[in-house]
């Protein structure tokens, strides 16, 4: 689990987004469903590969810990 920050500091992106990365990934597999509806094949693509980049990269870190 991501690590707050102590109490008055700002939180940071990559904290913020290691809290939600369950929700993240979920809307990103949701715009590439959409976008394989209207067509768009390789932007679907695209898409699903920021979500396994940020999959993956979550993984390593958990196994690092």
């Amino acid at each position: 689990m991501a690590d707050r920050p102590p109490p008055g500091e700002p939180e940071s992106v990559g904290s913020i987004a290691e809290l939600y990365l369950g929700n993240i990934l979920y809307a990103i597999e949701l715009a590439a469903l959409s976008l394989d509806e209207q067509g768009k094949r390789t932007d679907a693509a695209f898409y699903r590969g920021i979500g396994r980049k940020l999959a993956d990269a979550r993984g390593r870190r958990t196994t690092e810990e």
